[in-house]
């Protein structure tokens, strides 16, 4: 099998991980060894990774790229959700793992609620040999959404939540 990176993104609600786990189930099928991995700053659903139309799939709990590296090499398929969590170490991890023959799929944040390049998200973007940039329906006009907009909380860069803390926004009202 040749090496591949490919990486949904796009803002809250797009459906990212939705597409992340439909990938992964559709190499199931094709009897390849799968595993998925998220971040530990992401307590929601315990082990599970779950998007927001409720599939779900058991993930390995990791902060460390170079434990994805250390168990990713054993599968065919590498799945990793909110990729946007990960130090930039996981650029040069998942660039060995595609040239070592393995299919990497992510999922992740583009941008921050402010609007700006999140995390690793923009070199994970730069080495990824497919991007799927998707879109949500902005909250406010039900035109299309490429913004995560923050309804309260913190001003910290990660506040994890759902729509209790987030909507999707078009650029006309990402921050209003």
């Amino acid at each position: 099998m040749q090496g591949w990176i490919k990486v949904f993104t796009g803002p809250m609600f797009s459906r990212k991980t939705e597409e992340l786990l439909v990938e992964l189930h559709k190499y199931e099928l094709a009897r390849k060894r799968v595993v998925l991995f998220k971040h530990s700053l992401d307590t929601r659903y315990g082990e599970d990774v779950v998007s927001h139309d409720g599939r779900r799939m058991k993930a390995i709990i990791t902060p460390d790229p170079d434990k994805i590296y250390e168990i990713g090499k054993s599968f065919d398929v590498i799945g990793i959700d909110e990729a946007q969590f990960y130090s930039n170490e996981i650029v040069d991890v998942i660039m060995k793992l595609a040239d070592e023959g393995k299919r990497v799929v992510l999922a992740g944040l583009d941008k921050n609620y402010l609007g700006k390049p999140f995390g690793s998200m923009p070199y994970i973007l730069a080495v990824a040999d497919e991007v799927v940039k998707l879109t949500a329906i902005c909250s406010v006009c039900g035109e299309p959404a490429t913004f995560s907009f923050r309804k309260h909380g913190s001003s910290e860069e990660i506040l994890i939540g759902g729509a209790d803390i987030y909507e999707p926004r078009c650029r006309l009202h990402r921050k209003a």
